[in-house]
């Protein structure tokens, strides 16, 4: 079956998502049409296709443990120079982010990843984009503001053309059920939803 690039992730709803997607591709992002706006809980990741399943029950399992949580961003930061890249702040729902994305990588479960550096939830705007670009969307961006639930998170795989596509989504306090949307026939949940 050979090796999938996974990652894990909350999605930014609409109207949110659409917009700082559509900002993202304004400042220059190449990439930003085959990103679903989200906060990263597990970055790219080589897998086994194999242990695709064994996943899915340990997101299951995550998530049936957790409860909704409120989300709020607000403002911009960057990781630069360190990183090239310029993000939105998470400055509410952090802790229950970081939680997650801890349980998400466990020792015990099949997704085991060091981080290359210490996690901090946000949503990226511009990555590796000219300086002047990552300039502006640091200034453009500096007081937006978006607030909602988190209800669930999910599993993307990325595709050759680069493109993430969601696999399957999490809702929280599931009780360990089937998760609310199963893939059906190996394909993508909601695909079209990638390209606005």
């Amino acid at each position: 079956m050979g090796t999938v690039t996974l990652g894990v992730s909350i999605a930014v709803p609409e109207p949110y998502g659409s917009l700082l997607q559509e900002r993202r591709a304004s400042f220059g992002d190449p990439a930003a049409h085959g990103i679903p706006t989200h906060v990263t809980l597990l970055p790219p990741t080589e897998a086994e296709a194999a242990d695709l399943p064994a996943i899915e029950t340990h997101l299951t399992q995550i998530a049936a443990a957790g409860l909704p949580f409120p989300m709020r961003l607000s403002g911009t930061g960057t990781f630069r120079p360190l990183s090239p890249v310029v993000f939105v702040q998470v400055v509410e729902g952090a802790s229950a982010c970081a939680w997650l994305q801890k349980r998400v990588r466990d020792a015990s479960g099949p997704l085991v990843r060091e981080l290359q550096f210490p996690y901090h939830p946000h949503v990226t705007v511009a990555h590796g984009i000219a300086e002047e670009a990552m300039d502006r969307a640091y200034e453009e961006l500096s007081v937006y503001e978006a607030a909602w639930t988190c209800g669930s998170f999910a599993l993307y795989e990325q595709g050759a053309d680069s493109v993430w596509r969601k696999i399957n989504e999490f809702p929280f306090g599931a009780g360990g059920g089937a998760p609310a949307v199963p893939a059906q026939g190996g394909s993508s949940v909601d695909q079209p939803s990638l390209h606005t």
